[in-house]
């Protein structure tokens, strides 16, 4: 499993389109123990590009803070699960959390 977690600074970025790295998160399947972690300059912003590239970067999941209904869409048609409303924590967290069952999301911040 590869999780995306869109990065401003350190932390989940609130405005999926609009971060300015990704972290990608390597999970063992097995164990469900996180094995290693990527960081990549997000792409140029255009409708559209994000669900591609991470799907070309073998993500499988993203968590996120706010995504847009259109490019929740795209991330579903390619197969990539999407969590929305995770708190603007650090990545490796926001994966255990999500990994023990334990992360805590809220409403969507982004409508557009």
């Amino acid at each position: 499993m590869t999780v995306a977690i869109p990065l401003s600074g350190k932390k989940l970025c609130a405005h999926f389109g609009h971060c300015e790295q990704f972290a990608l998160i390597e999970v063992d399947d097995e164990s469900r123990q996180i094995t290693g972690t990527r960081l990549l300059q997000a792409p140029p912003h255009q409708p559209g590009l994000l669900p591609r590239w991470l799907h070309e970067h073998g993500v499988t999941t993203v968590i996120a803070g706010g995504i847009g209904p259109r490019a929740q869409q795209l991330l579903a048609e390619l197969g990539i699960d999407v969590i929305v409303g995770a708190p603007e924590e650090v990545p490796e967290q926001i994966v255990n959390d999500y990994l023990t069952g334990h992360l805590k999301v809220s409403q969507n911040l982004c409508d557009h």
